[in-house]
């Protein structure tokens, strides 16, 4: 007996007679005459070499061939069925693997919210994160390793495309004992003589948060009276509810509600721009990632992420 000689067909056809118990039962539940009906069981039971049903004079029984036969094609119909379904979902992009990379204040808030709407509509998609600095995100997305990184500051890369996801002001995180707290905003210039804490620089030639809110600092003339460095904004967060300094964060970072830790604006905020990008290889023409890339332009507008100018800056990591 060949495998290729049981069609699917006459599967189905088998499990409608066991299921109903009859031939005319299962010919109308198949919309088929009977007369073709018996003759594909027929057929199937000379390729089996069995007999499947016993014929009584008010319908049909399984034998014991036959109900050993009716669980596995049961099992075979349904799995060819999850097969077709789950190959239907792949190609709707509802169906695989998204790695995605992701850093420090990204994941206290913009990054679960996007993930937590896609997972509404796409329950079936596995989602790994991987917390990366950009360079690593970068190095990941090129060796396949990645689907899609959100960070700050990317640079010109080859066969790369980012997009803005949301813009957001600088802020001051600061003790609420401390005298800059008892505003709704303060002055940058406010910030001289001041104790900081702040992030340690990005890799040489490849500024990132720290050398772009040193840079804002100096604009201004503001001299700190000392530089505490850490890792990350829980870490930063921590050291000011502790009293050991003030600290410049993005909008993102505010959600970290820690004792005594107030955020307040700046009143030149509008000046300067903390874009928070998501980046994939332009290659990569995946119904998936398309999927993901419109679920995240879709909550994008409905936060209202990007107001400035209207439309998201959407360009090709190039060396030009």
């Amino acid at each position: 007996m060949q495998l290729t000689q049981i069609e699917i067909r006459r599967l189905r056809y088998f499990v409608a007679v066991a299921e109903q118990r009859s031939f005319r039962a299962a010919a109308l539940h198949l919309h088929i005459s009977q007369p073709p009906l018996t003759r594909q069981i027929q057929q199937l039971e000379a390729v089996l070499e069995v007999t499947l049903f016993e014929r009584l004079p008010r319908g049909v029984e399984l034998t014991e061939a036959g109900r050993v036969f009716y669980v596995e094609a049961r099992n075979i119909l349904d799995l060819t069925q999850q097969a077709v379904d789950r190959v239907r979902l792949a190609g709707e992009g509802r169906l695989g693997r998204l790695d995605v990379g992701t850093f420090g204040s990204a994941v206290l808030s913009t990054v679960p919210t996007i993930m937590l709407a896609f997972r509404r509509g796409y329950p079936r998609v596995e989602i790994t994160l991987h917390n990366m600095r950009r360079d690593e995100q970068l190095k990941a997305l090129r060796e396949r390793r990645l689907t899609v990184g959100f960070n700050r500051f990317f640079e010109d890369e080859p066969g790369l495309t980012w997009e803005v996801v949301k813009r957001e002001k600088l802020m001051l995180a600061v003790h609420e004992d401390h005298p800059l707290a008892r505003t709704e905003s303060v002055s940058l210039k406010a910030l001289a003589g001041e104790q900081f804490i702040a992030f340690p620089h990005a890799n040489p030639g490849s500024p990132g948060f720290s050398e772009r809110a040193r840079a804002i600092l100096a604009e201004f003339n503001v001299e700190p009276a000392g530089i505490l460095e850490v890792d990350d904004v829980t870490s930063a967060a921590s050291l000011v509810s502790g009293g050991f300094g003030l600290s410049l964060v993005t909008e993102s970072s505010a959600v970290l509600q820690l004792p005594g830790v107030v955020y307040r604006r700046f009143e030149e905020s509008g000046e300067f721009r903390f874009d928070l990008a998501m980046i994939y290889r332009s290659d990569d023409d995946s119904s998936l990632l398309r999927a993901f890339i419109e679920a995240v332009r879709s909550i994008r507008g409905e936060h209202g992420w990007v107001r400035a100018g209207g439309a998201a800056d959407t360009r090709p990591l190039s060396t030009n």
